[in-house]
């Protein structure tokens, strides 16, 4: 029997200016998968680890399952069979792509175990409809970081067009997860149908200013292109102590804070280890101040994507 084990990273979605179209990964935390091939054709999730049963054992109900399923149709292997085991090592529900990295895990683990008969962006659309499972929109700003590592841009899904932002720029990220839950799918029911062209073309020089920070790379222009004037502050509500924490992150020396994708989880960019290790302290401390205990992750950025382990 042939098995393997495959780590598959957290991601960072929205990037504050760029919803629904940027990502970035990161080393920690992130998902893990064993994979072991069988004779009998079909995907078995044979256990999950860490979800205190939360989370659908069936496949084609569960993110990695439904993502190996796709995948091996499109291949036309559909003689193959495979037991999975799923460890979760990020809360559910966090904004940190926890939904992504276990698709990403899980069609990663297949590709490899199967010799690769396609590339890692090739496997982007499989993940992505895991993401579909998990949320109901098959979204690519988290599985495509996830999968390409570094800072991805998605200009366009109609056709699937998905890019990796080289950079040279050396940032470390502050995730902060307070134990609170915001579901996905009402973080997006709250959101506005309509935008401002002020607001709209406010956001759309961020964006292009983070892009052009990035490759510079120029810190000073990352910093001021991390804001966020459409989604932020709608979805700012739905977290306690969001406002206090931000400028803490801000005061502490974070080049910006905001959103990791559809919350609760924030992010902090800073330059070096250290002001993310008080950045993140910062943080948890505003939101220990109304009694919200939180969980901090500090960590580079991945620029790798998954990885066997």
């Amino acid at each position: 029997m042939k098995s393997i084990n495959v780590f598959a990273p957290a991601t960072v979605a929205n990037v504050a200016c760029g919803f629904d179209i940027f990502g970035f990964a990161v080393d920690n935390p992130g998902d893990k998968i064993t994979l072991t091939l069988r004779e009998e054709p079909g995907v078995t999730i044979t256990d999950i680890i860490g979800d205190d049963g939360r989370l659908p054992r069936e496949a084609h109900r569960n993110t990695a399952g439904i993502a190996i399923q796709s995948y091996l149709q499109h291949i036309g292997r559909t003689d193959v069979g495979v037991d999975a085991v799923l460890y979760k090592q990020m809360p559910l529900g966090s904004g940190l792509g926890s939904s992504a990295a276990s698709a990403v895990a899980g069609v990663f683990a297949i590709n490899e175990l199967l010799d690769r008969p396609l590339t890692t962006r090739q496997l982007i659309p499989f993940a992505m409809e895991g993401e579909r499972i998990a949320c109901g929109s098959a979204h690519a700003d988290n599985v495509g970081p996830s999968l390409l590592g570094g800072f991805v841009v998605v200009r366009s899904y109609q056709p699937l067009d998905v890019i990796r932002i080289d950079t040279t720029a050396n940032l470390f990220c502050t995730l902060v997860h307070p134990d609170i839950e915001v579901n996905t799918k009402d973080a997006r029911f709250i959101l506005k149908n309509e935008v401002s062209l002020k607001n709209t073309i406010t956001q759309m020089g961020n964006v292009a200013g983070l892009i052009a920070g990035l490759m510079t790379p120029d810190y000073d222009l990352i910093s001021r292109s991390l804001v966020d004037v459409i989604i932020e502050p709608v979805r700012a509500i739905l977290i306690p102590e969001f406002n206090e924490a931000k400028q803490a992150a801000l005061e502490s020396g974070a080049l910006g804070c905001s959103i990791s994708g559809s919350g609760p989880s924030m992010f902090a960019l800073s330059r070096d280890a250290e002001t993310a290790s008080r950045v993140g302290a910062a943080m948890q401390q505003a939101f220990l101040g109304v009694g919200i205990t939180s969980e901090a992750y500090i960590s580079e950025i991945n620029r790798q994507g998954p990885r066997v382990i």
